[in-house]
């Protein structure tokens, strides 16, 4: 029985992802208006990993680039914006600090999703440098014009019943 040839990734140079060529990383653009915060996560951590292509090796960088708008307008389900609590330290005795998600929200609202990507990725050092591909911004505005990001298929944005509800309103 004849064997298919298989697509391993490489690192090219100092990359960890190849520059040029058929898979070269491309820009995703997502809007994260009344969009559950676990389920849009998902979505933004499988494409910045590169899990979405066909391509995808565990120790390269195949991933995409995703730009987030709208950050400050995500949505938590049930009684997460007064039950859920982000922790920190600050590395000093007793420097353990505790905010809720409506307090993350005003104070640094990019932070509640970065935090819900990261929770999905490998911690490792690829991980971290794939971290950076993900650009969250507040408003519907943003500096990668020139990038010529795309919207991602409509198959892979699920509309969920906040979504709708809001839609509805």
């Amino acid at each position: 029985m004849l064997q298919k040839k298989t697509y391993q990734a490489k690192q090219q140079g100092p990359h960890f992802f190849e520059t040029k060529g058929p898979n070269a990383p491309k820009w995703y653009m997502v809007d994260a208006k009344d969009q559950v915060v676990g389920r849009i996560s998902t979505l933004i951590a499988r494409v910045i990993t590169g899990k979405h292509k066909a391509t995808y090796t565990r120790h390269a960088d195949t991933g995409d680039f995703v730009i987030v708008l709208n950050a400050d307008k995500v949505a938590l389900t049930g009684n997460k914006w007064d039950g859920k609590l982000y922790r920190r330290h600050t590395g000093y005795v007793g420097g353990l600090k505790t905010a809720t998600a409506a307090q993350m929200l005003a104070r640094n609202p990019e932070e509640i999703l970065r935090q819900a990507v990261w929770g999905m990725t490998n911690k490792s050092s690829l991980a971290r440098h794939q971290m950076k591909k993900l650009k969250i911004y507040t408003g519907s505005e943003h500096p990668h014009v020139a990038q010529g990001p795309k919207a991602l298929p409509a198959g892979a944005v699920r509309r969920t019943n906040v979504a709708r509800k809001a839609a509805a309103k």
